[in-house]
C-alpha cells in the first residue's frame, strides 16, 4: 500500500521501519518541526526525522500545524492509500484525515478506551495497571476515540519502568500494525466502535505531575516513580534542591525504625541503598539523579555524602 506516516519520537520509528520491511511504499513522512535542545538550545531534528531522511527514499514533511488547504493540497498530491499515525503529537482535522482512500489509522499504546491521552504508559504503571497493550484504530477528530480495529495484549512486569515498557510496545506496536494492514488490504479488517463510557485518559506528564507525593503508600510511590522514568523523572525536594530518583523497591512494612514522618530518609547505607517512609511502609531507590549531575547508583550518592539518615525530602 501506498503509506502516509506520521509520528515523531523514538515510540514510532519500530512502526516504520516495519511498513518499509513488510514492502509497504513509503510515499511521505510527516513529523514536528526541529526543536531547541540540550543546554546550548540548538535545533534537534525529530527521532523520526532522522530516520526518514537516512533509511527512506521520500518527502519529510515538518508543518508546525498540519493544516491549511496548501498542506492539504502537498499531501493530495502524495496520493497515499492510507495514513499511518504513531505518536505524531497534533490531533488531525477531518481534511487531513480524509486525504487517503482508506483513511488514517493510529496505533495507540493503551488498550482502547482506557488511557486515552498523550502518555498512557506512563499512567498505566503509575496508576498500577497489571495489563497494557497496543491498539491499532481508525482515527476520528476526537482524541483516540475512533472504532478499534485490532488490539493486543500485554503484561506489565513488577518492576518494569515506563521507558522500558515503552520499548517493548513500540516494538508491539509494530508487529500488531503489520498484522492490521494485512487484514485491511484483504478487506478481512473487522471495526468496532469503543465504548466510550467506559473511557479513561493518561493525560501529558510534566515536572508537575512527577513530583513524589510521601504521604501515599509505598507502592503506590514506587509505581509512580517507575511511571515518570526516565522522562520527566520522579523527583522530590532535598534540602530545597530537586533530586529525581529511580529504580523504586517498596516494602509494604516500614523498616526497623522507620517510623518517621513521609519523605523522612530511614536508611542510607551504600550496600542497601536509601531507604524512605511513605505514607504506609517504606521505599528503598536504587538510582537518583541530583540536580546538575547525571544519573547515578544510591550507593555512590550515600559514598559522597548526599543524603543522610534524617534528612527528608519533601
Amino acid at each position: 500500500m501506498r503509506v502516509l506516516f506520521w509520528g515523531t519520537p523514538e515510540f514510532a520509528i519500530p512502526s516504520l521501519r516495519a511498513l518499509a520491511e513488510e514492502g509497504h511504499e513509503l510515499v511521505g513522512v510527516v513529523t514536528q518541526p526541529d526543536r531547541p535542545a540540550g543546554r546550548g538550545r540548538q535545533l534537534s531534528s525529530s527521532p523520526v526525522k532522522r530516520v526518514a531522511l537516512s533509511e527512506c527514499d521520500c518527502p519529510v514533511l515538518t508543518p508546525e500545524a498540519p493544516r491549511g488547504e496548501d498542506f492539504v493540497e502537498r499531501l493530495r498530491a502524495l496520493e497515499p492509500e492510507v495514513s499511518i499515525v504513531v505518536a505524531y503529537g497534533h490531533i488531525l482535522r477531518r481534511e487531513v484525515l480524509d486525504v487517503p482512500a482508506h483513511g488514517s489509522i493510529n496505533v495507540h499504546a493503551s488498550l482502547l478506551p482506557a488511557l486515552r491521552g498523550a502518555a498512557p504508559i506512563n499512567w498505566a504503571i503509575a496508576r498500577g495497571y497489571e495489563i497494557t497493550g497496543v491498539t491499532v484504530m481508525r482515527m476520528a477528530e476526537a482524541m483516540d476515540a475512533g472504532p478499534i480495529l485490532f488490539q493486543a495484549e500485554e503484561l506489565i512486569g513488577t518492576a518494569e519502568t515506563a521507558s522500558e515498557l515503552g520499548a517493548r510496545l513500540s516494538e508491539r506496536g509494530a508487529e500488531v500494525l503489520v498484522q492490521a494492514l494485512g487484514l485491511l488490504h484483504s478487506g478481512a479488517l473487522e471495526e468496532r466502535d469503543q465504548d466510550h463510557a467506559l473511557a479513561t485518559y493518561a493525560p501529558k506528564v510534566d515536572r508537575g505531575s512527577a513530583r513524589i507525593d510521601w504521604t501515599r503508600d509505598a507502592v503506590t510511590v514506587g509505581n509512580h516513580v517507575r511511571g515518570m522514568d526516565e522522562r520527566p523523572g520522579a523527583w522530590s525536594l532535598l534540602h530545597g534542591q530537586p533530586v529525581k530518583l529511580f529504580r523504586p523497591d517498596p516494602q509494604p512494612v516500614s523498616v526497623s525504625g522507620g517510623a518517621g514522618a513521609p519523605g523522612a530518609v530511614v536508611a542510607a547505607e551504600a550496600s542497601d541503598g536509601v531507604i524512605v517512609q511513605a505514607g504506609e511502609g517504606t521505599l528503598a531507590l536504587g538510582e537518583v539523579q541530583p540536580p546538575g549531575r547525571r544519573r547515578m547508583r544510591t550507593a555512590d550518592w550515600i559514598r559522597g555524602h548526599g543524603v543522610a539518615v534524617g534528612d527528608r525530602f519533601e
